[in-house]
């Protein structure tokens, strides 16, 4: 079903088998962009072209910013697994999901992105949610969507660029040692629920249940990932609540002008 590519941007075809039929009658309006978490961009493309590994994405782009096109747009990748954002659970049927060459966190630390890696992410999103009309709240991180299970594609990409460009929901991380009250684990009360309403009004995929429990501190870690990845413990220390209230200013002034 891939015979020409969706993007100018793609320099070759590498047809994966695994994919389907979109579900629901939901239109594309999110992007999720992952790492590949595999030594070298072509173990990942054998990765993602085996029947057996049931894995794929749309794109896949190697280090020297060479674009690959695996999955064609109207179908169905398999690369957002078990995930939530927003109320939505099935994130394969409305996503387009992009693959981005590197070891992650396999490696201590995780290594850079190449700056013509990410100049090409940059121009093949800004293509894609121009083409599907995808707005930038909705362009988010596997760890985003799946936050109790993923850590990509990690705190060193560079959200800030992307959210510069206009492509995604960035704000800038409040100071760490902030002075005031940190929330943990064990926790509970109006202040815990106050803090998961936040967090889901973001979209993250979190109960109001006034416990800091394993999956709060989960959905914490990834926030703390995205948005203020100085330190990423958990733990809703001042700076990171600061962090947030800003990160949601700044998605009401969006939703504003969209």
């Amino acid at each position: 079903m891939l015979s020409e590519p969706d993007s100018p941007w793609v320099s070759r075809l590498c047809p994966s088998p695994n994919h389907g039929e979109r579900k629901g009658g939901c239109g594309i309006d999110m992007l999720v962009l992952h790492y590949t978490g595999c030594p070298s961009c072509e173990s990942a493309l054998l990765w993602m072209l085996s029947p057996d590994a049931e894995v794929s994405a749309h794109y896949l782009v190697d280090e020297d910013g060479e674009i690959i096109q695996l999955v064609a747009e109207e179908r169905r990748a398999w690369h957002a697994g078990l995930s939530c954002w927003a109320g939505e659970t099935d994130v394969n049927s409305r996503s387009i999901g992009i693959e981005i060459q590197n070891a992650g966190h396999l490696e201590d630390p995780p290594p850079p992105y190449p700056e013509k890696q990410i100049a090409a992410v940059i121009a093949l999103v800004e293509d894609i949610v121009r083409r599907h009309g995808i707005a930038p709240w909705r362009v988010v991180g596997h760890s985003d969507i799946a936050p109790d299970r993923k850590a990509d594609p990690g705190e060193h990409f560079p959200w800030e660029r992307l959210g510069k460009a206009g492509l995604c929901l960035h704000a800038p991380s409040a100071p760490l040692n902030l002075p005031g009250e940190m929330l943990k684990p064990g926790d509970s009360g109006p202040a815990v629920c106050a803090l998961q309403r936040d967090l889901a009004r973001l979209g993250y995929g979190l109960a109001e249940t006034g416990d800091y429990d394993e999956t709060t501190r989960a959905v914490v870690r990834a926030f703390q990932r995205r948005f203020r990845p100085a330190r990423i413990d958990g733990l809703a220390d001042s700076s990171t609540r600061e962090t947030l209230k800003r990160a949601l200013s700044r998605l009401a002034s969006m939703r504003r002008v969209w």
